[in-house]
This record gives C-alpha cells, structure tokens and sequence, in this order.
C-alpha cells in the first residue's frame, strides 16, 4: 500500500469520526429538552397557585378581574403548548424519532411537524398570546399611558407581520404545492 493511500485512509477515517463524534452531540440536545420539561413543571405549579388563588377570591373579585385572571390563564396554557411543541417536535426531528411512540400514543402530528410548519406554530402562538396581553391592556386601558398602548400595539403588529411574512415564505417556497405535512 503506497503511503498516499495509507494518508487517505488515515484522513478519511479522521473524518469518518469526527462526523460520527458530531452526529453523537445531538444528544447533549436532551438536557435542554429536559430543561424545558422542568420549567413546564415549574410553570405548572405557578398556574395551579394562579387558578386558586382565582378560586379563593371569585365571590368578591370584579367580573372584569375575574376574565382578566382567566385570560392570564388561557395565556399559560398557550405558553405551555408552545413550549411542548417545541420540545417534542425538536426532540423527534434532532434527536431520536418518536414513531413508534407517536403511533401507540397517538402523537403522529409530531412527526408531520417539520422546521418550516414548527416555526409557523411558533410564530402563530405568539401571535395569540401577544393578542391575549392586548386584550388584557384594552379591558384596563385607562390604567395604562397612551404611549404605553400604542406600543404595545405596535410591537402586536410587529408579531403579526412577522406570523404573515413567516406564512407567505413557507407558501412560496413550496410553490404551491400541497402541504406534504398534515397541520395540526
């Protein structure tokens, strides 16, 4: 063997594993999946003192209060599936995938949700919680500056136009075609 392909030998295998070691790092991917599912726990415990705290005050709280605080709630629910999307979605497509859990459990969607229609999720979600907190400000508007608002609407518009841009590229560079990912 000539030592021209004893070096290419030695340099493809260099490279064989160092694509192998890359590949393998995916995995580190887990702690931070793991992460978000700790502080979905997390969430879910500030959401349950929310909703008794709501329990214990419903007699005596203001009706506009009382939709404000089921607003606030609707909100974490939004916040908490984006996060579970995220990290299901993430986890099948970087990590490992969950077809042989998502067919016995039901989760086919998460191997239909691929980058383009995740961020659409994405971009949608915060569309809907950026409205929730809009709704929110108009319900106690006059507790708020004019510039305060017109800010805060502004930057929802920002958002919009974002989910919309984010909406038009996805249809373009599909080119028309039908979605081969069903949505959910």
């Amino acid at each position: 063997m000539s030592s021209f392909t004893r070096d290419q030998n030695a340099s493809g295998s260099l490279f064989a594993m160092l694509g192998r070691a890359v590949l393998a790092s995916r995995y580190l991917l887990v702690v931070f999946f793991f992460g978000l599912a700790g502080g979905l726990a997390l969430y879910a415990i500030r959401f349950l003192a929310k909703l008794w705290g709501l329990a214990g005050e419903l007699m005596t709280m203001p009706e506009e209060d009382v939709l404000i605080a089921v607003l606030h709630l609707v909100d974490a629910a939004l916040i908490a599936s984006l996060v579970m999307i995220v990290v299901l979605s993430s986890y099948d497509s970087l990590v490992d995938r969950l077809a042989g859990e998502a067919e016995k459990d039901e989760l086919r969607w998460v191997g239909r949700t691929d980058y383009a229609n995740l961020k659409l999720k994405v971009a949608t979600a915060i569309v809907a919680i950026s409205s929730i907190h809009l709704l929110q400000v108009f319900m106690k508007v006059e507790s708020y500056s004019q510039e305060g608002v017109m800010w805060r609407m502004g930057i929802h518009g920002l958002f919009v136009l974002g989910a919309l841009l984010l909406g038009l590229l996805d249809r373009l560079t599909r080119h028309g075609k039908a979605e081969e990912n069903e949505s959910v």
